[in-house]
C-alpha cells in the first residue's frame, strides 16, 4: 500500500544547511519533537490508506482485526510531507502572535522532528526556547529532549522536556555529555 501513496512536496529542510547554521552561532539549541507524525491527523477520506490487520493475543489462527491509523505514523510514505506541512501551518497561522525571528525558526530549523538552532545570547536562546514551545503548542505540537550547553538556557526548561543526560548534571563540575542527534555526536 505504501507504494501507491504520494510522497507529497519536498519541503523537509537540508540536512547539512541544518547542520551549518547549528553552528554558527555561541548558544546551540536542540531538541526533538515528541511523537511527530502522530500529531497530525489523517484525513477520514484517507483511512483506508492506514488500514492494517491485528491478530488478537498475537494468534494467527484466530480471525483479524481490521483497524485504520487516524493519524500519520512513522513509515508511511506521506507521512513527512503532511507534519512539515501541518508544522509550518502552525507557524504561519500564528504570525501575528509571535515574533517573526520564532515563525522562521519553524520554517528554517527543524529537520522532520529535530530542532537546531544557534543564536548569539543566552537570553535570546532563553526567549527563542520559550516562544517556540509555545507557537509549536497551538499546533498540537511539543518539543521533548531539549538540551543546550549553557546551564542559564538549561534552567529555564522544564526537566520533563530536557535530554536525560543531563537531568542530574552539574554544569560546574561535570564536563558535559555528547549527544547523538541525526546520526552525529556532538559534543557539547
Amino acid at each position: 500500500m505504501n507504494d501507491q501513496l504520494l510522497i507529497g512536496l519536498d519541503i523537509t529542510n537540508s540536512i547539512v544547511g541544518m547542520l551549518t547554521r547549528f553552528r554558527q552561532e555561541r548558544v546551540a539549541l536542540a531538541a526533538d519533537m515528541e511523537a511527530m507524525f502522530h500529531q497530525v491527523r489523517v484525513s477520514p477520506d484517507d483511512y483506508d490508506a492506514f488500514r492494517f490487520l491485528w491478530w488478537p493475543d498475537n494468534d494467527l489462527d484466530q480471525e483479524p482485526v481490521d483497524y485504520c491509523m487516524g493519524v500519520h505514523l512513522f513509515g508511511a510514505t506521506l507521512s513527512p510531507a503532511c507534519s512539515n506541512f501541518a508544522l509550518r501551518k502552525a507557524a504561519e497561522d500564528n504570525i501575528g502572535e509571535f515574533d517573526k525571528e520564532v515563525v522562521k525558526t519553524v520554517r528554517k530549523n527543524i529537520y522532520v522532528d529535530n530542532f537546531f538552532k544557534s543564536v548569539e545570547s543566552s537570553a535570546l536562546a532563553v526567549n527563542l526556547a520559550a516562544q517556540l514551545q509555545d507557537l509549536l503548542s497551538e499546533g498540537g505540537f511539543r518539543l521533548l529532549k531539549r538540551f543546550s550547553k549553557r546551564p542559564e538556557v538549561m534552567e529555564t526548561i522544564p526537566e520533563s522536556a530536557r535530554v536525560s543526560s543531563v537531568l542530574d548534571l552539574d554544569f560546574d563540575k561535570e564536563r558535559l555529555p555528547v549527544e547523538r542527534t541525526l546520526g552525529l555526536r556532538w559534543d557539547m
